[in-house]
């Protein structure tokens, strides 16, 4: 308890907690007013996002480095999937899938170019693992093709919107989660050589107690702000002038990545790339890979009615162009900051367009 405690006064950001307790009376006592539960659930993911990063850390670093890669690459997005459960069970498909769509282009573009600007205004030129940055963006790749697939279909006479859309979408989402699986095979047992050059430097791991029972509070403390943050976001968007489709795509994924963000801003300043570009590339590959096809499931016993992958027709452009931006970045294995700059104006081109003209008629 001391250690947390001390990370607590340690990191100002975790200050942030008092909000935790703050949102949730505000929900129980002023029922209408949406907006300020809003703020307050947005202030409160923060800081216990940052905390579960930490003790996702923790529990991966005492395990060894084939459980604890399997552990930081399962749980890496925990923030954002309790956030579209919740939203998943309220029956907002239109904040899930804008979510899941933020996310991963948040990650490959905001996320990587953000790392590659503040360590090219430190260092003239940085390299990273060129195979590394390959093998996620190939799998990124290959996840955005899956997604697309229905999203390509949806108009079509014979699969239209319904039934046979969703088992469409049922079948890729079991094929992605097999990819997904394979994929953590091959980087960190088969050939888990080629990806050397991404050893993480941890901080100092917390005891495997506290850090279990952290990450299952944490979790708990997530699922119940989410359910304020959900049942507020339809009101506060209408307040603020945003769509649901805005939220999702630009709120969630930047609050919901925080504490991955510091850890690659930090890492890039520091130079050590090879981290920044697997976290930001490898939290996208596993939104798509895994959260992704995860909800879709989870839609059969928690939703109430099953979801599809079929995204609007402005999602769909903008995951396609995000992975193949990231790829012509990460290809050559070197980055200076105008490189970055490059990829942080692609993802403001894209929030400025969503927040100008919000999607109608989303699927």
């Amino acid at each position: 308890m001391k250690l947390l405690l001390l990370e607590i006064r340690r990191n100002p950001l975790l200050w942030l907690l008092v909000f935790v307790p703050v949102a949730l009376a505000a929900e129980k006592i002023s029922h209408e007013s949406h907006t300020l539960h809003f703020v307050l659930s947005v202030l409160a993911i923060l800081p216990l996002a940052i905390l579960l990063s930490h003790a996702t850390e923790s529990v991966a670093a005492k395990t060894g480095d084939s459980v604890g890669g399997l552990l930081n690459a399962t749980l890496g997005n925990l923030t954002e999937l309790v956030i579209a459960i919740a939203a998943l069970q309220a029956g907002q498909y239109t904040l899930v899938k804008a979510s899941v769509a933020g996310a991963i282009v948040t990650n490959s573009l905001f996320m990587l170019g953000t790392s590659f600007l503040l360590g090219g205004l430190r260092y003239h030129v940085q390299e990273f693992n060129r195979i590394a940055a390959r093998f996620q963006a190939g799998l990124l790749f290959l996840a955005t093709i899956a997604l697309l697939v229905p999203s390509a279909v949806a108009e079509h006479e014979a699969l239209g919107k319904g039934g046979l859309n969703r088992e469409l979408s049922l079948a890729l989402s079991i094929l992605l989660l097999v990819g997904y699986a394979l994929g953590l095979w091959f980087s960190l047992n088969t050939h888990r050589e080629l990806f050397a050059g991404k050893a993480e430097e941890h901080e100092a791991a917390w005891p495997i107690g506290l850090a279990l029972v952290t990450l299952a509070v944490v979790t708990l403390l997530v699922a119940l702000v989410s359910e304020v943050f959900v049942g507020s976001v339809q009101y506060a968007a209408s307040a603020f002038g945003m769509s649901p489709a805005f939220i999702g795509f630009i709120v969630v994924a930047l609050v919901g990545a925080a504490a991955e963000m510091a850890a690659a801003f930090s890492a890039a300043r520091k130079n050590h790339l090879d981290l920044s570009v697997g976290i930001a590339l490898g939290s996208a590959a596993q939104i798509a890979l895994f959260v992704a096809p995860v909800l879709v499931l989870l839609s059969y016993v928690i939703g109430p009615t099953p979801m599809d992958l079929t995204f609007w027709p402005g999602a769909v452009a903008m995951i396609l162009f995000a992975t193949l931006t990231a790829s012509l970045v990460a290809s050559s294995g070197r980055s200076a900051w105008f490189v970055g700059v490059l990829a942080i104006m692609v993802y403001l081109i894209f929030a400025t367009a969503l927040y100008l003209l919000p999607p109608k008629g989303m699927p």
